[in-house]
């Protein structure tokens, strides 16, 4: 989320020590509204397998778009007006062809959910959540085997001055063709949330990214920072629905070219990761034959171009993880698409979800 007080605040010479590369100078008002001015200098004495394999890498490591992915297209504008700011994204497992947005803060508790053509699919209140600044919207496992759940990220932090942050999860809803006719005034009603509540080991931190990883549910949180690479925290399964969590600094994630990470995903075959700031998005991979899935924070990586975005804070993974799909936070809302250029088989680990089922 933008924080408006801060515009005020601000002035251009603050913001031109912090940023002193040509193409952010060139962006510079929109990152002055996009967060605060303070650096947020990672904690040196946390490093560990993260930036193991990229130490002394900077942003100019990120590798260009290439033949990995095709070029953008608009699929669709987002009929539903009520999507004023789509904040985060992903796509269902339950319900092919379905996915999942949400507004920034200042909306209520609601999931919409939309298809390919833009068209709404249906309005659900999460029943037992509040909205303090909802951010990101992940999909994975839960405490049923065989059934998927919606993460929602309640973790935004403009201020830094929440002492925890918390997420929700949900059974995630059948979407049936009468649901379309639901809005938020005559929303559907989620099956109780289970509120995770999570602490940063080293205070209080923004944060706009919100990932969960399909088989083991793992959680992953990536801050959001102006002027320093942005920090990855790991909550390990299974974790309290009762007592506060206590998430783990991995280290950095140093091939990005900025601190300013808004959205991200995991792939659901498990073989990468995308984030996204304001100006694209950018895609590490795992590495064959890699023993575990943290050795993918240490991976150099690849631009992705997500075409034109008033204010892009949202993207994910088509559910066999074969393309792309970004929003944007203004209105009109476009609905863009990003297909994977496939040259060499993938192995799937698959996300052990029976989708079409409850």
């Amino acid at each position: 989320m933008i924080d408006r007080k801060a515009r005020a605040r601000l002035v251009l010479p603050k913001a031109r020590c912090l940023l002193s590369h040509s193409r952010l100078l060139g962006l510079l008002v929109l990152v002055v509204i996009a967060s605060s001015c303070r650096s947020a200098s990672p904690p040196q004495d946390h490093m560990s397998q993260v930036t193991g394999e990229s130490k002394g890498r900077t942003g100019n490591d990120a590798r260009r778009q290439q033949d990995a992915y095709e070029a953008p297209i608009v699929i669709a504008w987002l009929e539903d007006q009520a999507i004023s700011e789509s904040s985060g994204l992903v796509a269902s497992q339950r319900n092919p062809g379905v996915l999942w947005t949400h507004n920034d803060s200042g909306d209520g508790p609601f999931l919409y959910a939309l298809d390919e053509q833009g068209k709404r699919r249906g309005v659900w209140r999460v029943s037992n959540a509040e909205a303090v600044d909802w951010e990101d919207i992940a999909v994975g496992l839960g405490p049923q085997p065989g059934r998927a759940y919606l993460y929602v990220g309640d973790i935004g932090d403009n201020g830094e001055a929440r002492r925890q942050i918390t997420i929700y999860r949900v059974p995630e809803p059948e979407v049936r063709p009468a649901d379309a006719n639901s809005g938020r005034k005559s929303q559907l009603v989620t099956e109780p949330a289970e509120a995770i509540r999570l602490q940063y080991p080293d205070g209080r931190h923004d944060a706009e990214s919100l990932l969960v990883h399909h088989v083991t549910g793992e959680i992953y949180v990536i801050t959001k920072t102006l002027g320093a690479a942005p920090n990855v925290y790991k909550l390990r399964a299974p974790y309290s629905t009762s007592a506060v969590n206590r998430l783990r600094l991995l280290g950095v994630i140093r091939s990005v070219p900025t601190g300013l990470i808004t959205g991200g995903d995991i792939a659901p075959d498990g073989n990468g990761v995308i984030l996204c700031d304001y100006f694209g998005a950018y895609e590490l991979r795992l590495p064959g034959g890699a023993s575990a899935f943290d050795e993918v924070w240490g991976q150099a990586a690849t631009i992705i171009d997500l075409g034109t975005r008033q204010q892009g804070e949202s993207v994910c993974y088509a559910a066999d993880s074969d393309s792309l799909y970004a929003t944007s936070e203004k209105r009109p809302t476009p609905l863009i698409k990003v297909k994977r250029v496939r040259t060499d088989p993938v192995t799937r680990l698959g996300i052990g979800i029976t989708r079409g089922s409850s």
